[in-house]
């Protein structure tokens, strides 16, 4: 896990005027990949009503994601071959076409073993899982399925992308230690094991997904900045509700940002 800033669960900002809402942020979703000059860094906040995003607590967790075109098809119980298998008959393609997005970890060695035995493609990526579970539920950008462990917060993160975007995902926690078990157990998390759902992850349909490119990506482009003290950004902000999915290009007058030079 980085040790990014985040906001503690139960953190309330805001004025305390109504609407009273859960949110989920990642500053810096892909700390690694700004700070070895790679690609599809992001910052990233998700917005739902009050009690409707899961409280994830600071941990690993397996996931399992996919597009609208497999939803229904896959499950975590289910063996990594038998989820290539059924991804390949969603989309009309031999299993030998099917690309898995994989964080290229230690951890992940008998994963990839079992991708590769399937007969299945693999895409490592060095981070930022959470760009790469909303490309499964875009055809062109080449990723049909996301298999792995990584961060929980943002496991709820993409729950939320997901949920606008009819994808499907899944999530299990994996505490590494009794500390880390004993803190589900605070959380009301009695069964660790338990396999969660996305609608465990983010309930209902009033949810509200935004992020901006940090750096370049398949997703997004980064920021770039531009002459006279003006910056260009890419941002996508999806809407659950009514499944409308906005690129929001924008150029930012620097020198007129309250606080950017201070």
């Amino acid at each position: 896990m980085d040790e990014a800033p985040m906001l503690y669960i139960g953190e309330r900002l805001g004025t305390g005027v109504p609407p009273i809402v859960d949110v989920a942020v990642d500053p810096l979703e892909g700390t690694e990949v700004v700070a070895s000059g790679q690609t599809d860094a992001m910052t990233v906040v998700a917005i739902a009503p009050r009690g409707n995003l899961l409280h994830a607590p600071d941990m690993y967790m397996d996931k399992l994601v996919v597009g609208p075109s497999a939803k229904g098809r896959v499950h975590m119980e289910q063996s990594v071959r038998e989820n290539l298998e059924a991804v390949a008959k969603a989309n009309h393609k031999p299993v030998s076409q099917v690309v898995a997005v994989i964080l290229d970890r230690p951890r992940h060695a008998e994963l990839i073993e079992q991708v590769r035995a399937a007969g299945a493609r693999i895409k490592l990526i060095p981070s930022g899982d959470v760009a790469a579970a909303i490309q499964t539920a875009f055809p062109e950008s080449g990723v049909d399925i996301l298999l792995g462990a990584g961060g929980a917060p943002e496991g709820v993160l993409a729950a939320c992308a997901l949920k606008c975007l009819g994808g499907e995902m899944q999530g299990r926690l994996l505490p590494e230690n009794e500390e880390q078990r004993q803190r589900c157990l605070d959380m009301g998390i009695t069964d660790v094991d338990h396999v969660f759902v996305l609608d465990d992850m983010v309930a209902g349909d009033d949810a509200i997904f935004s992020a901006t490119g940090v750096t370049d990506g398949s997703l997004l482009h980064g920021v770039r900045f531009l002459a006279n003290g003006r910056a260009r950004t890419q941002s996508i902000v999806m809407r659950a509700k009514t499944g409308t999915v906005r690129f929001v290009d924008a150029i930012h007058n620097l020198d007129r940002k309250v606080g950017w030079n201070d």
